[in-house]
């Protein structure tokens, strides 16, 4: 198994594992038209953790690859949001919530070279 694919898993699963650990950090950045918050949060960081083990086997790469390209285009909204303003942008500073949007294009491209 090539040692990226390992890496991207580790991250998923460990991006997943601080949805639980860390929800409040999550749902403060989360935009406020999304309801219920908490609950989307405990799910996102479920399927980064199925999605990110599912990269782990021929079987299930595929679709786990799929599945976090869709993913991360959804968490576009959370990104954006964050950019809005210092109330929304949990401390982070402007210039790197900016690199982040393209980061997330690396990202995508990242899964799908598994698709």
């Amino acid at each position: 198994m090539k040692w990226d694919l390992i890496l991207m898993a580790a991250m998923y699963i460990f991006a997943g594992v601080m949805h639980f650990i860390k929800p409040k950090a999550y749902i403060k950045v989360m935009p406020k038209y999304l309801k219920p918050r908490k609950f989307l949060v405990l799910l996102s960081g479920v399927f980064e953790i199925l999605l990110g083990v599912g990269l782990l086997f021929d079987i299930t790469r595929e679709i786990s690859a799929i599945g976090i390209i869709l993913m991360l285009v959804t968490f576009f909204l959370v990104h954006f949001n964050m950019l809005r303003g210092k109330k929304y942008s949990a401390g982070v500073p402007k210039w790197i919530l900016i690199l982040r949007i393209p980061l997330q294009f690396v990202l995508i491209w990242w899964a799908y070279i598994y698709i």
